[in-house]
């Protein structure tokens, strides 16, 4: 199949095709650094990196440019409530979303401009803009007139003339604009902001255009994908439009991708989709805090389970599930290591059983994401050749034993491969297990080294067939929440 994406302008699938053969420029609306990133924000950065991990392994040299707004009214806010300097705050929030996506596993971008770095470059669009006849000045502040450029409205599906007012918490009143749906590219300074000059005085941009600006300035007046949560559908991504295009005379891109909310469930009784997490409501959660709870890998799946165009609903049986699923391919794994570190095989690699699971795991992740980029259906294919390993690992028959080494260094191949787009099931499968156990040994009454020790006096008694005291130590163990799981000579462990 040929990769077909879902763009929200036309409202369809569409072949994906890139301007340049062979390349693709990818420009996703970035963070505005004023405080710690919650769910949502890793739901939107955990997708488009997902998205820059298959183009890339489709071949393509993808450039994907990502922003920091480092100056906007709630930064200027907040680095005056803490007596520092805006930059200094916008530093330490850059900071955070790092090591937050780092934890994520969310691969570094090619590019990561920041507003304050790109002043030159907003003037210049700004100015073109007035140029064209789309801008006008009032008392040292710049407006786009929505009025003058046909086809306003286009992305959001809105008709200019239906258009209110306060419509949107990020479309303001004022009397000096000519249309109410206007929006300012240039807004003039006051006393104590950060400040630049500009041929209409000393000010700072607004909010659309600076997006505008750096993408034009890194990807060119024209890319392939801008990517974005829903919520920026309007105003943002349709000012952009109009600012590209009255700017350049083209719009931005040839695809707009967007993906769905974060939903949070009142209660785990809720049997609906949740209400929108937002911060307005008080019901949104921030990475570092889920985190705490919840290994990343296990955050990183539950996020990629939902198409990302869906809605997804955040509760703590989602993650419960998603915290099982990981343990229990990382538990697979471990046994697949356990005979990997045993030696070399004693099969032939045409000796490898069932490579026609092999064949159909691979033909079905492909076309799953070449569906829109189906994360959820992608990883679904692996469900059937993940069971089929665990069993082997398990299995006790001779011939089995033969072959499972070659069959177990051809899944590793496979699974390496899959897990370089998903950007899971990747690492060391004793450091996650043991992150998971951490976590989970928070909630009960006993620690790591309890356990350890008990599993050690249990092997003490198995040697000695002394299987009633080794019965019992796995019973009180299990008691404790504490699971042993016997495997080639060694005993693993997790909490249920």
């Amino acid at each position: 199949m040929a990769l077909r994406v879902y763009d929200t302008l036309s409202q369809r699938k569409q072949l994906f095709e890139p301007l340049v053969p062979g390349k693709v420029g990818m420009y996703v609306c970035g963070v505005t650094v004023y405080d710690r990133c919650h769910i949502g924000h890793a739901r939107v950065y955990v997708a488009f990196d997902t998205i820059a991990r298959y183009l890339g392994r489709m071949g393509y040299e993808v450039t994907y440019v990502r922003n920091f707004t480092d100056v906007d009214d709630k930064i200027i806010k907040r680095a005056l409530e803490e007596g520092v300097d805006s930059r200094e705050l916008a530093d330490r929030y850059i900071a955070s979303f790092h090591d937050d996506m780092a934890a994520l596993k969310v691969a570094p971008v090619q590019r990561e401009p920041r507003v304050t770095d790109h002043i030159d470059d907003i003037i210049g669009v700004i100015e073109r803009i007035i140029d064209s006849g789309h801008g006008y000045v009032v008392d040292g502040e710049v407006f786009f007139d929505v009025e003058s450029l046909e086809g306003y409205g286009q992305l959001s599906k809105r008709k200019l003339d239906e258009m209110q007012a306060g419509a949107s918490d990020r479309v303001s009143v004022d009397e000096r604009k000519r249309n109410p749906a206007d929006f300012v590219l240039w807004k003039a300074s006051k006393p104590g902001e950060p400040h630049w000059d500009s041929p209409w005085g000393q000010g700072r941009p607004g909010w659309h255009i600076e997006c505008s600006a750096m993408a034009g300035r890194h990807l060119g007046g024209t890319f392939d994908i801008h990517g974005g949560g829903k919520d920026l559908i309007f105003p943002h991504h349709e000012n952009e439009i109009a600012q590209s295009t009255a700017a350049h005379g083209q719009p931005p891109a040839r695809y707009w991708l967007h993906n769905g909310f974060v939903n949070v469930k009142k209660s785990e009784e809720d049997s609906d989709q949740g209400e929108k997490m937002s911060k307005s409501l008080g019901n949104f959660f921030t990475i570092g805090d889920v985190l705490e709870h919840y290994h990343p890998e296990a955050v990183r799946l539950f996020l990629l389970t939902t198409h990302y165009r869906s809605p997804i609903v955040y509760s703590t049986e989602n993650l419960e599930d998603a915290t099982r699923r990981v343990e229990y391919v990382y538990e697979t794994l471990a046994k697949m290591d356990l005979v990997l570190d045993a030696g070399p095989s004693q099969a032939a690699i045409d000796e490898v059983l069932r490579p026609d699971l092999f064949e159909e795991t691979l033909r079905g992740f492909n076309e799953a994401m070449d569906d829109d980029f189906n994360t959820a259906r992608a990883i679904g294919e692996l469900s059937d050749l993940i069971s089929f390993l665990n069993q082997l690992a398990d299995a006790k028959d001779k011939a089995s034993k033969k072959r499972r080494h070659a069959t177990f260094a051809r899944a590793r191949e496979v699974l390496d491969e899959l897990a370089a787009v998903l950007g899971i099931f990747d690492s060391p499968p004793r450091e996650v297990l043991q992150g998971i156990r951490a976590r989970k040994l928070k909630k009960i009454s006993i620690s790591a080294e309890e356990v350890e020790r008990q599993i050690a006096a249990r092997d003490e008694a198995r040697k000695a067939r002394d299987f009633a005291t080794a019965d019992a130590i796995r019973a009180k163990l299990a008691a404790e929440g504490v699971v042993l799981m016997d495997s080639a000579g060694e005993t693993l462990w997790k909490i249920a």
